[in-house]
């Protein structure tokens, strides 16, 4: 359906373009991406508000609308100057103006379920499948989006959109968001304080084992400087666990709030508790020893730290986090001439990699929005529209940032006051790369690119809605008694893991992975 509205609505575009060429008119975007279809997309937002008695399908904007939206991630220092240029353009072009508001990282995996659950007031949120988008949907917190609605309102998104991005964003065959429209990595890499590997004369950090003798050599000898600090947050596993489970095994996680994996290569997708297997009880040997030779802060159960400030600020010596993310923070450091030499590693040399699905970011409308359709026409336009775009993306030319061609941006000594929070959901064709980028970040996105791993389970999506209850009491377990664990606060790891296992299945772990493991098998079924 999507995709036969999505061509007939191109050619038209199209066809309507070529007639404005003819007649010297044109798009009043200075801006326009290289592609032809962004070009259409550029000229038919454009030309699609009601105020205009050439378009084709007016919409009535006559009525001012100021949307509100949440955002995870810091409030920017410069918000107040940047979404005031947004406003400006937003006003123009669909006689609407948006509101920010954001949810720290300190605390946002609390605040964010609330605020769905409090049917708040506001219009659209940020949406992440590692921000529990499965669930919310399946409660009643994000609208459906019909084809309807996104013909009308959002026609260039529909155009540019792959169907494989709408179809991995459905729940129960139901759409609640509008995905990001461009492919990232986020597998884990850890960035480090190469000028101590240096100092000390350690080796190349490429496996778990030379790793750990990075982290214990900086907590004997580099006094003042955490070795390791993870990244805060209401987070089941860790991010070492991404790593050293995940990676390491060539396992994939359905769900971070749940204790299940499958091998990547397992045609059967078979699911296992990660929690009884050999595995796991290796790394919590690994994990105790590094926790008993003082790897991590010894508050690391309670801390708050941000743990990207920490590093930049040589507070410590590795954290964990995607290449992207990383990369930008090198880039960051040397563009403010950090003290600190800085570089990646990637300790599971060889391992499968995967890709994330379209819902690794996008955005949902609030259940109770009043304004539905402008809210769509305010996606449609962040992630179509280059002007709008760069603002939202890169902040304020000549400010924030300078453009460098039409793919690519020089980010500017005052950039560091609009990062930080969740603007991914509108990465697009039109993203511009930070020409400063780290060459070894791009050098790791290639090498893995070009080996991406797809397995037949890349698009399941878990319905929980026969098992929620045991969910949250297993995801309860999984804080209080598993947590402690992995962080090698627990003296007995035998006795620790008998007791996580105890729990679970008090909680409920066996019906959960009964259920699981049932739709997997229909949905295998299916694809046959």
């Amino acid at each position: 359906m999507l995709k036969r509205n999505r061509m007939m609505l191109l050619a038209l575009v199209l066809t309507f373009v070529m007639i404005l060429s003819a007649c010297g008119g044109g798009n009043n975007n200075a801006n326009t991406p290289a592609e032809a279809t962004n070009n259409a997309a550029n000229t038919a937002t454009d030309t699609g508000n009601a105020t205009d008695p050439a378009a084709s399908d007016a919409i009535d904007t006559s009525k001012e609308v100021k949307l509100k939206m949440i955002f995870v991630g810091p409030k920017p220092v410069d918000y107040d100057s940047v979404f005031a240029e947004i406003n400006k353009v937003l006003k123009e072009k669909i006689n609407a103006t948006v509101e920010g508001e954001f949810l720290d990282w300190s605390d946002w995996a609390q605040k964010y379920p609330l605020k769905l659950a409090a049917n708040e007031d506001f219009d659209l949120i940020y949406s992440a499948n590692w921000a529990g988008y499965n669930d919310q949907s399946l409660k009643g917190g994000f609208l459906e989006l019909t084809d309807e609605l996104l013909n009308k309102y959002m026609p260039e998104t529909v155009a540019a959109m792959s169907d494989v991005s709408w179809d991995q964003a459905k729940v129960n065959g139901k759409l609640y968001m509008v995905p990001q429209n461009r492919g990232e990595s986020v597998e884990k890499m850890i960035l480090y304080r190469e000028d101590l590997r240096k100092k000390y004369n350690l080796p190349e950090i490429n496996s778990p084992e030379s790793y750990a003798t990075y982290l214990k050599t900086i907590a004997e000898k580099e006094k003042g400087v955490t070795p390791f600090t993870p990244e805060t947050g209401d987070w089941k596993y860790h991010n070492l666990d991404r790593v050293l489970l995940k990676q390491q095994n060539e396992w994939n996680m359905f769900d971070l709030d749940l204790p299940f994996a499958f091998k990547l290569d397992d045609p059967a997708g078979k699911v296992f508790n990660v929690y009884e297997t050999q595995e796991f009880k290796d790394l919590l040997v690994y994990y105790k020893d590094l926790a008993d030779n003082n790897a991590w802060s010894k508050n690391v159960l309670n801390s708050k730290n941000d743990h990207q400030a920490d590093f930049k600020a040589g507070k410590t010596a590795s954290i964990t986090h995607n290449n992207g993310t990383l990369g930008a923070l090198m880039a960051l450091m040397r563009q403010e001439n950090s003290p600190y030499e800085v570089a990646l590693a990637d300790i599971n040399q060889g391992k499968k990699k995967s890709v994330a699905i379209s819902t690794q970011n996008g955005t949902s409308i609030h259940a109770t929005s009043k304004n539905v359709e402008r809210s769509l026409m305010f996606i449609n336009l962040m992630q179509n529209d280059k002007q709008l775009h760069d603002l939202m993306m890169y902040g304020i030319s000549g400010v924030h940032y300078e453009p460098v061609g039409d793919d690519k941006y020089k980010a500017l000594d005052k950039n560091p006051n609009y990062t930080g929070f969740s603007n991914w959901n509108f990465n697009s064709p039109l993203n511009r790369d930070n020409e400063a980028f780290p060459q070894e970040a791009s050098d790791f996105v290639k090498n893995w690119e070009s080996g991406v791993y797809h397995y037949d389970l890349e698009t399941f999506v878990f319905d929980n809605s026969k098992v929620k209850t045991e969910i949250a009491n297993v995801g309860n377990v999984m804080l209080r008694y598993a947590i402690p664990l992995e962080y090698g606060v627990i003296d007995n790891i035998d006795k620790g893991l008998a007791d996580l296992s105890k729990q679970l299945k008090s909680a409920g772990v066996e019906k959960i992975q009964a259920e699981l493991q049932a739709q997997i098998d229909a949905f295998l079924a299916n694809k046959q």
